[in-house]
Parts: C-alpha cells; sequence; structure tokens
C-alpha cells in the first residue's frame, strides 16, 4: 500500500510566516539619537533663541508681520501657553519653534477671528501657532521632530483635538498630517488677529491618530510611533509653565528682550 503525501508547495499568494520573536523584533521600540533637541523654552535665553528663529522664519514669506515679531508677543506670556524650541547640539544655533497654547485657561487665539463648530464645545484643545522652522538641509527632519514633540505634548495633557491655521503653503503641512478642514466650504479664510491674512482652519483628532496613521501606512508612522527620540525633552512639562517662566522674563530684564 502507497502512503500518499500531502502536496507541498508554495503559493504565490501565501502569507509568509513571522515567528514571535521576529515580530517581536518587528515591533520593538529603536531609538534615534538627532544632531539636535526639542524641549520647553525655560529661561531668557532660550526665549530670545524662539524669537529669533520666528522671526526669521516669517520674515522669509511676510515681512511685513515679521517686523511685529522681533519681540515676545503677549500670547507667548499666558498661562497655558507653551514655547517648543529645537536647538543644534553642536553650537545652540536655534533651529525650530512653535507655541502651544491650550482653551483651558483662555480661548484659542483663533477664535479672535472665527467661531468655532459647536461640535468642539467641551473639547479639550491646544491650537499650533508660530511654527518656524529654519532654512536648510536639516530643516525637514527639524519640521517632523517638532511635530512629534507637539504630539507627544498633547498626548500628555489629554487633548480631544489639535488645532492650526495653515496660510498657503504651510496649510499643506497640515494637511500630510491628516489634519481636516472645519470650515471646506469656505477655503481660505482671512484671519483678523494675524494681518487679515488668509489661513484654512483646521483640526486634527488626537485619539484616533495612531490607528488612522497606520491604515494609511502614513511616513511618519515610524518615526511617531516605533522610534523613541531621547532628544525631545518635554520631562518638565508638569512643572512648569512658560508663559509664567516668559512673564517673569519680561518683567526682570524687558531691556535685554528688546535689544
Amino acid at each position: 500500500m502507497i502512503e500518499k503525501q500531502q502536496p507541498v508547495y508554495k503559493s504565490t499568494f501565501s502569507v509568509p510566516y513571522f515567528s514571535p520573536q521576529a515580530i517581536e523584533e518587528h515591533t520593538q521600540m529603536r531609538e534615534e539619537i538627532l544632531p539636535f533637541t526639542v524641549r520647553i523654552v525655560q529661561d531668557e535665553v532660550d526665549l530670545e533663541k524662539a524669537i529669533r528663529v520666528r522671526h526669521s522664519a516669517y520674515a522669509r514669506h511676510l515681512p511685513v508681520l515679521a517686523e511685529t515679531l522681533r519681540e515676545p508677543e503677549s500670547l507667548d506670556h499666558e498661562k497655558g501657553v507653551i514655547i517648543l524650541l529645537a536647538e543644534s547640539k553642536l553650537d545652540g544655533t536655534p533651529l525650530g519653534s512653535a507655541r502651544l497654547q491650550s482653551n483651558q485657561f483662555r480661548s484659542l487665539a483663533v477664535e479672535q477671528s472665527i467661531e468655532l463648530p459647536s461640535w468642539l464645545d467641551g473639547k479639550t484643545m491646544i491650537e499650533v501657532t508660530r511654527l518656524a522652522i529654519t532654512e536648510g538641509k536639516a530643516g525637514r527632519l527639524v519640521k517632523s521632530i517638532m511635530m512629534k514633540a507637539m504630539y507627544q505634548y498633547w498626548i500628555e495633557n489629554n487633548t480631544d483635538y489639535a488645532i492650526a491655521t495653515g496660510r498657503a503653503p504651510i496649510d499643506r503641512l497640515y494637511d500630510q498630517l491628516l489634519f481636516t478642514d472645519l470650515y471646506p466650504d469656505r477655503g481660505f479664510i482671512p484671519m483678523q488677529h494675524v494681518g487679515n491674512v488668509p489661513h484654512r482652519v483646521m483640526a486634527l483628532s488626537i485619539e484616533t491618530l495612531e490607528q488612522r496613521w497606520e491604515e494609511v501606512n502614513h511616513p511618519l508612522y515610524k518615526l511617531f510611533f516605533h522610534t523613541h527620540h531621547p532628544d525631545i525633552k518635554l520631562d518638565n512639562w508638569q512643572h512648569i509653565n512658560s508663559g509664567d517662566v516668559i512673564r517673569r522674563i519680561v518683567l526682570e530684564s524687558p531691556a535685554r528682550l528688546s535689544a
């Protein structure tokens, strides 16, 4: 009697087998060291650097508005506001900055120009303003890491939605991050609080971001969710309100800041 053997073949469409060890290695968080750090502004020196890169970035596209950004703005001093600063490890040169404002203590800056949809009532929101990145080869990486630092801050503060206003072509950055228009039929809306420069008003659901990025195989998914960046230093976010720090700086050292 001849014993029948099961056919052995390799299907073109078969799903490859991964051992538990391979799966663990694939999903394990890797560490990446950067040539710069991203942290929260804490003192006068940090503030000066953030203002410098902010003014420089705006001067390239909005020179008239940039002239009003040589010194700290009143919102920089408010409670519930922090400023992120990216700076070179080599020489401390500022490479980027961004301001994050929570609606915990007051209305968001964008609400000076437009009323937000009612479905956002009662939601925890943090608005991104004054995003500024230096020119150069490192600019793209700095921008991505700055956005990751923002995401970490949103998560730590139990944020429901991130809000951003983007003028052309900055609005494309928020499109790439899957922000959606709050007023799709209105397009670019003049913002009275930003010199009437037209902006798109956009929002991002923080709770669903990781899942959405995984589903669309977003190019920044691994950078955000499977890479540890020890150079993002937000450990002091629980213990510092940079609005209070900056307010103290302005009171103590107005001459130096206006120089």
